[in-house]
């Protein structure tokens, strides 16, 4: 049984539940479920975690997103993008690259966004895209997020494509309708693909039409990102077989039960990796102490 994670290459015009879907029929499982929900109309890495890998997902460190959007200049629509009614169209002739690459410095750091009506943030016990669809609009609290750096990769008026990496939670379709309001002729997004999501990557994604190949061909692993690996932002502390066993019976280890050779010195609360021959038993955190050592506590068991 394969557990942990596979990184989908979502293909334009499905729901993110598709392919989490299409999973769950190809491996045979219902254990499956994923992060980072992705637009139909967008397409790139959406990692779907498998059985055990689906206890994973709380601990992962998706903090830093990566996409290349393609924005339409001129044209404002009800959803922020062009599978959207028009609701405004101006002339954007006048836009050069010099004023675009001003306005694009702009939005680079921490900057505010109004989550759009269309998405699943829920309001009132309701999410805002059904309020959206019956024409409702209502008023919405502005974000804190982070732009890390946005890269002007072509400018061919009307089209521009970026390379954004951005924080959690960001928006691309706010993002472009802000670009085109500060530009003065209105934008929509037009293209979306995400290139990375934390450490899940374009470049060992697999479309599901290969996933489905894999699993005929009973090499899975091959393309399965392990608990342990899916987790590798966290520092590892690898269990004697003592510690192996107490963790497997809920207990958390002591240092003299770890391969370390003495006490970790914590400073602050931080999460850690516990395994065993390579393979991840628990995450714990650990609790400095009056001397700096402390202890662990388990959050999670995976074996």
């Amino acid at each position: 049984m394969n557990n942990g994670f596979f990184v989908i290459d979502k293909p334009a015009g499905i729901t993110s539940h598709d392919v989490v879907s299409r999973v769950r029929r190809i491996l045979g499982t219902r254990k499956v479920g994923h992060t980072g929900t992705l637009d139909p109309f967008a397409t790139g890495v959406l990692p779907v975690a498998v059985n055990d890998g689906t206890k994973v997902i709380p601990f992962l460190d998706e903090g830093v997103k990566q996409y290349d959007a393609l924005l339409r200049l001129g044209v404002v629509t009800d959803t922020l993008d062009m599978t959207g009614s028009v609701v405004g169209q101006s002339d954007c002739s006048s836009i050069g690259k010099d004023r675009l690459e001003a306005v694009l410095a702009c939005f680079t750091g921490t900057i505010s966004q109004i989550p759009p009506m269309f998405s699943a943030i829920k309001q009132g016990g309701q999410p805002l895209y059904k309020l959206a669809r019956q024409g409702v609009e209502v008023e919405r609290q502005p974000r804190q997020i982070q732009i890390f750096s946005l890269e002007l990769l072509q400018f061919e008026s009307p089209l521009v494509r970026l390379r954004v990496t951005c924080s959690r939670g960001t928006y691309i379709r706010s993002l472009a309708y802000d670009i085109g309001s500060e530009l003065g002729c209105g934008a929509a997004l037009q293209e979306l693909r995400r290139i990375a999501s934390g450490s899940f990557h374009l470049s060992t994604a697999i479309s599901l039409e290969s996933l489905a190949e894999y699993a005929a061909q009973t090499t899975l692993e091959t393309v399965c990102v392990t608990p342990f690996n899916a987790l590798g932002h966290l520092p590892e502390i690898p269990l004697t077989e003592a510690g192996h066993e107490k963790v497997m019976n809920g207990r958390f280890p002591e240092w003299h039960e770890t391969e370390l050779p003495g006490p970790a010195v914590f400073e602050a609360f931080q999460m850690v990796r516990l395994s065993r021959n390579g393979t991840l038993d628990a995450v714990a955190q650990s609790v400095p102490g009056p001397d700096g050592c402390g202890r662990l506590i388990l959050k999670r068991v995976f074996v």
